[in-house]
Parts: structure tokens; sequence; C-alpha cells
């Protein structure tokens, strides 16, 4: 009996004991989602995100957008594509201190999101659960800190398209786990670490459009599950690595513009799933080797455009069962075209042979591309009737009864040097028009010309020009106004209460570098006459590079010829907007009373201007242009950039001077826009009389 109350009073205390520990950790979990909660509402206000995403009374882990939670905690914040508050807008920076109590973080995206400032140090202390962390298009500067080689979990490691310097640190090779990383379309100096080598679990390896220079470590050699892996735009020096034919895993290859010298080597054959490989803007000189490729490759796109390379270019090349693009433009190949003819029904995009010295008569192997630049070989014979068309240039060859070829005297002496016969076309006959013709032809051509350039010129006029016209009317009524008032006498203390005109209302050390003089002076040759660019009205803009050999570009503002106001809104702009789209800005110099500096990033391909109407080797009217399809992707980044002016920046933004000349190319022919010193505030009372004009609502 005793042994019966003793079993029944044991097993009531177990009970209650069991029914305390749950209630223990009922309530903690309820005190830790509680205190996540906070957390996370500190965030939205440090961010100024709306509330609609995150409202108040909803639970995180249930109607809140972006938010992933595992048995009651928070473990994944995706805020890309977040819109803030006005307040928000207005003044953007990266303060994430909220997260730093988030231990149990292991995916944090805030990519497009923009974050001007630097990544904090703690993230690589307190976030040690971090397996992505991507802040692409942030506008986040400064340098990498070195703590992130502590994330020893993190898979996904993406900061591409930011304004971050310095160097790579060397502490990245320590993220073993790491599978995707990705740094391009940054500012990164010096050589790649060659810790990279120990990333063995890396797919993709992506530094391109940066500053780094120095060879290329063999030791990647040893990443044998890389797929893909772009250093295209860089300054890269020596022979290719042959420990590269190891990534037997490839499939985008990119090593296309830097300062890469020797010849392919043998290795690269064993590259056997590749779909891109781009070697082009090179100093790599030599041969091919004839087994660079098997009938059986995979290969879509060829790029070797700009080197060196000599001898004949592989059969194979031009029968590859899938590809696409072949870019071989601007080199020393030659021979003779292969006489086979392609059987396969699928048509490739492009093949683009100019500037070579291939020779002889075109052939059937042409039949698969749709889009075709031979110009400036020497082809000789009768044009084929698949080789015609307005996506197809034979200009500066040997050709029968065509316009614009070499003259006869140099394609009968290129032959004769190889020991062949070249016949003379008769070329005042067959190829010349006859003065009437020529005549007629001409003046067709120009009506068509100044028929559109006259009716672009009077479009401008009409919606352009007249109001800004009528603008400029009114603010010279509004300064005449001013200057009537000024002349009466103010009463005592009035002018003190007044603002400076152009006050800083932005913090500077928030944007970019400050740049002392003397760096300027040495950097542009003491703004030698040698390194203007162009003479603008709000600047003169100057080419430099500064001590670690970055390529920039400067503009010089003489205040004393009232040109303040311009690099003010300018520094304001650059303080609140940051975009993909806009000019990359560096830093500045504002120490010299009458000349302040503003400091870019160099855009490789300058302006649309230069670029839509630049010289032709092989065409003398110089109207050569750019393709539809890199016009069509300029057209788009403009628009794109144009549209977060006036849609994704509170108060909207108007640039006020899009031209051809302030639309810049960067080494992809990515747009940026720049001039932007005009651009006003949608509330402004002088933009308000521009959208008045232009009836466009407030």
């Amino acid at each position: 009996m005793v042994d019966q109350r003793r079993s029944a009073l044991g097993f009531v205390l177990l009970l209650l004991c069991l029914v305390l520990f749950f209630d223990c950790v009922v309530v903690g979990q309820t005190q830790s989602r509680f205190s996540e909660k906070l957390i996370l509402l500190n965030l939205r206000s440090s961010l100024g995100l709306r509330g609609t995403d995150w409202p108040i009374k909803g639970d995180p882990c249930v109607d809140w957008r972006g938010i992933q939670c595992e048995n009651g905690s928070i473990i994944g914040i995706n805020i890309s594509g977040f819109r803030r508050t006005r307040i928000g807008k207005l003044n953007p920076q990266f303060s994430v201190d909220p997260l730093r109590n988030l231990t149990r973080l292991s995916y944090f995206n805030a990519s497009g999101l923009a974050l001007p400032g630097t990544i904090p140090e703690w993230f690589g202390v307190s976030l040690l659960a971090l397996e992505v962390l991507d802040l692409s298009s942030c506008s986040v500067n400064g340098v990498v800190p070195f703590t992130l080689g502590n994330l020893t979990s993190l898979r996904t490691l993406n900061l591409s398209q930011n304004s971050l310097t310095s160097l790579v640190p060397s502490s990245l090779g320590q993220l073993l786990n790491l599978s995707q990383l990705d740094l391009s379309r940054n500012s990164f100096t010096g050589v790649l670490p060659q810790s990279f080598s120990s990333l063995k679990n890396l797919l993709t390896l992506d530094v391109s459009s940066n500053y780094l220079t120095g060879p290329i470590p063999p030791g990647l050699g040893a990443l044998s599950k890389l797929i893909h892996l772009n250093f295209s735009s860089n300054s890269f020096s020596s022979p290719i690595p042959s420990e590269l034919g190891d990534l037997v895993n490839l499939v985008d290859f990119d090593l296309s513009i830097n300062s890469l010298s020797g010849s392919v080597p043998q290795e690269l054959r064993k590259l056997s799933k590749l779909q891109l490989m781009a070697i082009g803007d090179n100093l790599l000189s030599g041969t091919l080797p004839v087994d660079l490729f098997s009938a059986e490759s995979q290969l879509q796109t060829l790029v070797l455009r700009e080197n060196g390379f000599s001898g004949s270019l592989p059969d194979v090349c031009w029968s590859l069962p899938k590809l696409r693009i072949l870019d071989i433009a601007k080199n020393n190949f030659t021979g003779l075209l292969p006489y086979s003819s392609y059987d396969s029904d699928q048509i490739a995009e492009m093949v683009d042979i100019s500037s070579n010295t291939f020779y002889g008569e075109l052939t059937p192997i042409l039949r698969r591309f749709r889009i075709m630049d031979l110009s400036g070989n020497y082809f000789e014979g009768k044009l084929p009737d698949y080789v015609t068309g307005e996506n197809v240039s034979v200009t500066s060859n040997c050709l029968r009864n065509e316009r614009r070829q070499k003259p006869s005297a140099i394609c009968a002496a290129f032959y004769k040097s190889r020991g062949l016969d070249f016949d003379d076309f008769g070329r005042p006959n067959l190829t010349q028009p006859t003065s009437k013709n020529a005549s007629s032809g001409i003046s067709r051509r120009t009506v068509i010309i100044l028929a559109a350039v006259g009716g672009g010129v009077a479009f401008i006029l009409l919606f352009v020009i007249l109001p800004i016209i009528l603008v400029l009317c009114m603010r010279h009524r509004r300064r005449a106004a001013q200057r009537g008032n000024n002349d009466r006498p103010k009463p005592a203390g009035e002018a003190s209460q007044q603002p400076p005109k152009g006050a800083q209302t932005f913090d500077l050390s928030r944007l970019g570098n400050a740049f002392s003089y003397e760096q300027l002076l040495q950097a542009t040759e003491e703004f030698n006459d040698a390194n203007l660019i162009k003479r603008g009205h709000s600047g003169n803009l100057f080419r430099g590079f500064l001590e670690n050999g970055i390529p920039v570009v400067i503009k010089k503002i003489d205040v004393r010829e009232g040109k303040s106001e311009g690099y003010i809104s300018e520094l304001e702009l650059f303080s609140k907007a940051g975009h993909q789209r806009l000019v990359p800005f560096l830093g500045h110099c504002l120490e010299n009373e009458s000349q302040k500096f503003l400091v870019y990033k160099f855009m490789r391909h300058g302006d649309l201007a230069s670029s839509l109407f630049r010289k032709s080797e092989n065409e003398g009217d110089g109207l050569k242009s750019l393709d539809w399809i890199t016009r069509l992707k300029i057209a788009l980044g403009a628009a794109e950039g144009l549209s977060y002016l006036h849609h994704e920046c509170s108060p909207p933004l108007v640039h006020r001077d899009v031209q051809a000349s302030s639309i810049l190319l960067d080494d992809k022919f990515e747009v940026r826009l720049g001039s932007l010193s005009e651009a006003y505030a949608q509330g402004d009372a002088y933009q308000s009389r521009i959208s008045r004009l232009l009836r466009l609502p407030q």
C-alpha cells in the first residue's frame, strides 16, 4: 500500500516537472520570437522600409514578406526588390546593425536595394551561420572586411556591381564551402589571392570588370568543379596558365579584355564541355592548336578578336555543331575557307572574320550564318547569292563587280606574293558606275540622310529646345526680379536668416574617397591639356591614372565662373541616389577654394556620340555604326537609368541633359548616365515650370 502511494506521488511529481519544463520552453520561444520581431522592426526603421511589407501586428514567420523561419526562429531575410518610404529614399544608408543579434541567420539578400556605405566588420563575427550573402547592386563602397573569411558556412557570396575598392582579401580563401563567388563590376585592384586555389567547391568564379593585375594564379587549375570562370575586363598579364586545362567541367571561359600574352596552351583541348570561349582583346599570338576543339564539341561562342593570332583557323571551328557566334576579327589569320558545305539545319547567328588575310573564293560554309562581316580580307571572285543582304559586309576585299573593294594592284600583289594568279576584273568598266549613275546613287542616299537628319532636328526643336528657351526666359525674368529686390534696403538681420546658396545638406564622408589636390595633379600630369577629354558646361573633363594605376575621369570645376551650383547638385544626387546605370562616382577633392574636383570611374568606350560615328578602318565615309543588338542594349540601359531617376528617387529627378554625349559606355557597352550636374528634383520651383510646359504630372 505504501509502495503504491509512493509510485503515485512520484508520477505526479514527474508530470508536474514535465508541465513546468514545457511551459518554460513555450515561454522562452515566445520571448525569443518577440525579441526577433523587435529586431526586424528596428531594421525596418533604420532602412526606411514600408510598413506594408512588415506590418507591426503580423507574425514575421507567417505574414511578413521575405522572412524565412525554422522552429520559430528567423533564419532568412530577403529584402531584394523592397520599396522604401519617402524618408528612406531620401537618406539610404548601410544601416543594418539590428542584424547583429540574429545569430541563427543563414540567408541575407539585399540585392538591388541602395545601401551606400561600407560592409561592417561584425558581419564576419556575429553572423557565423550565414550560408548566403547577396549584396549585389547595393551601392556598397569601401573595402571588403577581412573578417568575412570567418563565415566558413558561406555557400554563396555575391558582392557584384558595387563600388568596392582596394585588394581582394586573401581571407576569402578560407571559405571552403563556397560554391558561388561573384566580385564583378567593382574597383578591386592588385593581384588575385593565391588562396583562391583552396576553394575546391567553387562552381562559379566571377571577378570581371575590375582593375586586377598580375598573372592568373596557376593554382586555380585545382578547382575541378568549376563551371563558370569570368576574368574579363581586367589587366591580367603573362601567358594563360596551362593548368587551366584541368578544369574539365568548365562551361564558360571568359578571359577577354586583358593583357594576356603568349599562345593558347595545348592543354585547353581537354575542356570538352565548353560552350563559351572568349579570349579576345588581349596580346595573344601564335597559331591555334589544330586539335583545340573536336567535332563533337558543345562550343556555341568562340571569340578570339583583336589579338595577334596567325596561320589558318582549324577547319573544325567552321563546322562545330552548336556554333552560334564566331568572332576572330582583327588578327592575322590567313588561308582559304573550307569548301565543304554545312548540312545541318541549325542556323548560326554571326561570323566576324574582318581585318584578317583570308583569300580565295567565298564558299558554301558561310550558308549557316545569318550575320556576316567578311570585310578587310582578300576574297576574290563573284559574290555568291548566300552572301547578300543588309546583314552582310564584304567591303575592302578583291571581289568582282562590288563597290568599295581594294585596288586591283594591291590584290594582284597579294596573290603574287603567295604564288597565285589574280585576274584584273576590269574594275574601271565593271565595278565603277558611270558618273550619272553614281551621282544618282549618291544623291538618293544624300536625300534619305538629309530627310532623316532634318526630321530629327525638327523634332528636337519642337519638343525640346523650344520649351527650354521658354524656361530660360522665365528664369531670366525671375533673376531680374530678384536683382531688383536685392537693390532695395533689407531689414537688419534678414540676410543672416537666409541659408547660403548651395549650402551643403549631405554627409561628405559617405561620398567615396576624399582625394588630395596633389593626388589629382599627379594623376593628370598637372591637368595637362594632353589629358583633356572635353570642355563641358559644368566643368572640364580630364583623364588620369591614380597611384594604383586605376584609370579615372576627373571633372575640374572653376567656382569663380559660377559653376558651384552644378557640382553641389551632383554631390547631393550621389549622396541620395545609387544605381548601376549611373556613372560610378569614386570621390572628390573640395579643399581648394576656387576649384573643386569630382572623380569618376573611367568608361572604356567613351560616350554614345563617339561610338555611333567611330570611323571604320575599311569604310571611308565614317558612317559605320554600332550593330543593332548593341544599340537596343544601349537604349534599354538608358531607359532603365532614366526610369530610376524618374520613378525610384524621392523626390523624382529629371536629368535635363539627355543626349548621346551624356550616355557613357563601359567596357561591355553597358550604359552609365553622366552629365548629372543638371539634374533637378521634380519638386523644385525650376522643375515645376518645366513640368507645366511639358504637361507632366507632378
